[in-house]
């Protein structure tokens, strides 16, 4: 295997790479590893089946271009998720107190006789609040909400959670004592703090704007480490200004944001941690070398979760359009060779779906060639 890296990748990934040619320097690869370089204008080689993320946005990678051509794209959800909770909490003691504007304030005083004197005198301007007994309301209960939501609990906050697509597995990972909420609109009416943790797509952009910031309860704090595009700056800032909303923090700056009073930005520093890299790294690594040597798909953002036990002398992986007929067609075609499946997965994600056939023995080549050229299959491996 050939895997191809393009940015520095932590060496937690060279253990399970060991058995394959693995550098930044690998030409034609079979798989990429990456964590932000830009892949939108990026070639894809004929022999690319994979792309992985060392973390959770994938809006660096061209997704549609590689699900037309049968190219999985990984990513690591939940891999840096403890690092992204700390920050977080970090950023909620943040809101709440002015501890950054007073320890700015405090050098100012350097080589003053009456530091002491003057700290007692100018402490007043940095008051602020506890978190202890305040509503937070967590936008968003995957892995890193559900972090936040628990840890939240244990400081004595009132927690409420907002999430219409939370997951079983979230479910169960989320402290009792957080309450649920089906309305976005009682986060803003209700809460003191606000922590966002969704994705950014056509419904979510721009979702902080000028009508929902006025919705918030006045002096709300707002703390966002998903993606700057989720909030709209100029409302943001206005609203800030205005003292409806009395902090800002954001993990993602611009131009609109710095340089304003209450607004604290922090340069993209939420999995910025040698073991949210480690994780993440040995994360993707090993969802990589699983697809490429098993054909087994997990944590894929364009293709369906399918994984199986190798079970049989040939595996056959195919994908495909998410259409009628054509699972009948691939399988009359195998069974035509005289061939036993002796198991089989086949799931769908949208308008795409992918196959695995464990067979008894293995298929010609011509057969495998009549498979690919049925209308609707992408792509076909045999392993």
């Amino acid at each position: 295997m050939k895997i191809l890296k393009l940015n520095a990748i932590s060496p937690a990934a060279d253990e399970i790479f060991k058995d394959c040619e693995y550098s930044d320097a690998v030409q034609d690869p079979d798989g990429i590893l990456l964590r932000s370089f830009s892949m939108h204008d990026y070639p894809l080689g004929e022999n690319l089946l994979a792309v992985a993320r060392a973390g959770a946005g994938v809006n660096n990678i061209p997704v549609d271009r590689c699900t037309e051509r049968g190219i999985v794209v990984f990513n690591t959800p939940g891999a840096n998720a403890n690092a992204v909770k700390e920050l977080v909490l970090c950023e909620l003691f943040l809101g709440g107190r002015k501890i950054v504007d007073g320890a700015n304030w405090a050098q100012t005083l350097k080589g003053r006789e009456d530091i002491s004197k003057l700290v007692e005198k100018g402490k007043g301007k940095f008051v602020g609040q506890e978190l202890a007994g305040k509503k937070l309301g967590v936008i968003g209960l995957g892995a890193i909400g559900a972090m936040v939501a628990n840890a939240a609990i244990h400081l004595g906050m009132n927690v409420v959670g907002y999430d219409p697509f939370i997951s079983v597995k979230s479910a169960w990972m989320i402290d009792r004592r957080v309450s649920f909420t089906a309305e976005l609109a009682e986060i803003f009416r209700t809460c003191d703090f606000i922590t966002v943790h969704v994705p950014l797509t056509p419904d979510t952009k721009g979702m902080f704007n000028k009508t929902t910031l006025a919705a918030c309860k006045d002096g709300v704090v707002i703390v966002n480490n998903s993606r700057g595009d989720l909030v709209v700056s100029a409302d943001m800032a206005e609203a800030v200004q205005s003292g409806k909303v009395s902090r800002y923090i954001t993990d993602f700056p611009d131009d609109t944001l710095l340089g304003r009073e209450n607004i604290l930005c922090v340069p993209h520093l939420g999995a910025s941690t040698p073991e949210a890299e480690d994780n993440c790294a040995y994360m993707a690594a090993g969802q990589l070398v699983d697809y490429l040597q098993n054909g087994n798909i997990a944590n894929s953002v364009n293709y369906p979760a399918v994984a199986m036990p190798r079970s049989s002398v040939s595996r056959v992986c195919v994908h495909h359009k998410n259409i009628k007929e054509i699972l009948s067609k691939i399988l009359a075609i195998v069974s035509s060779q005289g061939i036993n499946v002796a198991n089989m997965q086949d799931q769908s994600k949208g308008e795409y779906a992918y196959l695995i056939l464990d067979l008894d023995e293995a298929p010609s080549p011509a057969s495998i060639d009549l498979i690919r050229s049925l209308p609707g299959v992408i792509r076909v491996r045999q392993l």
